[in-house]
Parts: C-alpha cells; structure tokens; sequence
C-alpha cells in the first residue's frame, strides 16, 4: 500500500470519527474483502468469518476517535483488530472446521493475476484445481504460519506489521513467513 493510499485511510477514519457515514463506507469497501479472505481462510469456516468480519468493522466504528495514526498504518491497526476477532472466535469454537469450498466450487473463477473471469473451459479446470491445492496447503500449515502468510498476502502487511499485529518479534514473523513459503513450495510441487 503506498504512503498516499495510508494516509487516505486514516484521513477517511478521521472524517467517520467527525461523523461522516460516508467515509466509512469508503473504508469497508477498500478492506473488506482482504479482512474477509484472511478470517475465512484462517478460521476454515464462511458463517464465523462472517460474524468475526462483521464484529471487526464494529470495533473500528467503535473505536475510529481513538486511532492514533502516528501508533501504526491503518491497515496494520485494521487487521489487529481482526486477528484478535479471529482469535477470539477459534476459542469460542474449540471444534475442528472444514474449508469452506464455496469460492474453490464457484462456477465463475477468476484469474488472480488480474481479476478477470476465465471462460476457457480447461483454464477454469485448471484455476479451480490450483486453488483448491492452495487451499488444502493452507490448511496443512501451523496455524502462526498460516496466520502471518495470510497477512502477508491477503492484507499486505510487511514483516513489521505482521509482528505488531501477532504480537510476536520481528525474527518470529520473518520465520514464520519462511518456513509457511517453503512448506507450500514443498507441498504445491507435489499436488500440481
């Protein structure tokens, strides 16, 4: 995310703390889908992604006056909230979850280079297999490297951020990160 694109966000967060609806809006259409994306594909499970998506955008409603720009970018303040969310509902669960196939088993797939449809038969097949080979990797992955993968990934945090936002040390993220890429490697050569 460049400088100009963190500012907007906390400029927007301002202006929803002086009460403009409108600059909320904003906000949740820019983050949602990469919040949602990193709590489905950590908690494994649409209906709690759902609840722990919805309770995080609570959270930043509630708490938009007291952000300190000047203490993390927005995003990194954004998806702490929602790995705490996300936390919080893997306790409340306490149960094993499935992957929630709904995306992998859409009949419109979508080339994630640039987010245009795939209307080739075969590249379909051939894109719905390769995300479901990601998926089922993910999920093979301990859950710290999962959870600092997908920040990485799905919101864009550096190794910095990642620490901050799992509370972890700047060494424990980098490695984290290493070891959760060289797992997938391994295990996309051997399913692809």
């Amino acid at each position: 995310m460049t400088q100009t694109a963190a500012a907007d966000d906390e400029e927007l967060l301002r202006r929803f703390a002086g009460g403009e609806a409108h600059a909320f809006e904003q906000l949740y259409r820019r983050h949602e889908l990469k919040v949602f994306r990193y709590l489905l594909r950590n908690l494994q499970n649409r209906a709690l992604a759902e609840d722990a998506l919805q309770e995080t955008w609570f959270a930043v409603a509630r708490d938009a006056a007291r952000y300190q720009p000047r203490g993390a970018r927005f995003t990194t303040w954004l998806f702490t909230i929602a790995h705490h969310r996300m936390i919080d509902a893997l306790r409340a669960a306490r149960a094993t979850v499935e992957w929630d196939t709904a995306e992998e088993g859409s009949s419109r797939v979508v080339d994630v280079r640039d987010g245009t449809a795939v209307a080739e038969p075969y590249a379909a097949t051939v894109a719905t297999e390769q995300l479901g080979a990601l998926l089922r990797a993910l999920a093979t992955l301990p859950e710290e490297q999962r959870q600092a993968f997908l920040l990485q990934q799905e919101a864009e945090l550096s190794v910095e951020e990642i620490a901050s936002v799992c509370g972890c040390a700047f060494e424990a993220a980098k490695s984290r990160l290493r070891y959760a890429r060289s797992r997938l490697r391994e295990l996309l050569q051997d399913w692809l």
